[in-house]
């Protein structure tokens, strides 16, 4: 899998060098997601299952049970 060069890092994370933050980068069919202090590991997800994800965090009904049913 190809990893895009476009990353984008929040404008909460302010500017210049600073490694502090969340970077995203998209493909049509991907989010990849990585830490800037350590750019060569990224995480890769569907939209469908960030989108997921970020309910289950916005709603609270993420919890430790419902992580383990989906090994």
């Amino acid at each position: 899998m190809t990893i895009p060069n476009n990353w984008q890092k929040s404008s909460f994370s302010g500017s210049g060098d600073g490694n502090n933050c969340v970077e995203l980068a998209t493909t049509p069919t991907a989010f990849h997601l990585r830490e800037s202090d350590t750019p060569t590991t990224a995480l890769t997800t569907t939209p469908t299952a960030l989108a997921a994800l970020l309910h289950g965090i916005r709603s609270g009904t993420l919890t430790a049970d419902r992580r383990d049913r989906h090994r």
